[in-house]
């Protein structure tokens, strides 16, 4: 298994990116990831469940029963990943639209 592949095996299901790129401004709360990325209920809490299991991000205990999210150091260290991945992704609309990036 190739290293990239061994990576997309934690990262490369739908959502987890984005889950993380949210992860990077701080923890939040689970609701707050829910209705910020629009994720299906479901699928949010498999993805999370997948990502604290591979150690990129962890679970903080709250009151009330209610839980919340935070990165550990393996799932900061995607931050450079996820900025070079937006901006590929804006280079691509931006040739796409016909619009030049400066």
């Amino acid at each position: 298994m190739s290293d990239l592949s061994a990576a997309l095996d934690i990262v490369g299901a739908r959502w987890a990116l984005l889950i993380v790129e949210q992860l990077l401004a701080g923890p939040q709360r689970y609701g707050d990831l829910q209705r910020e990325l629009g994720a299906p209920t479901n699928m949010l809490a498999t993805r999370l469940r997948e990502l604290e299991e591979a150690g990129v991000l962890r679970r903080l205990p709250l009151t009330h029963n209610t839980r919340a999210y935070a990165l550990t150091e393996r799932g900061e260290a995607l931050g450079d990943a996820i900025d070079a991945l937006g901006v590929w992704g804006r280079a691509g609309r931006d040739a796409s639209t016909g619009s030049a990036t400066q």
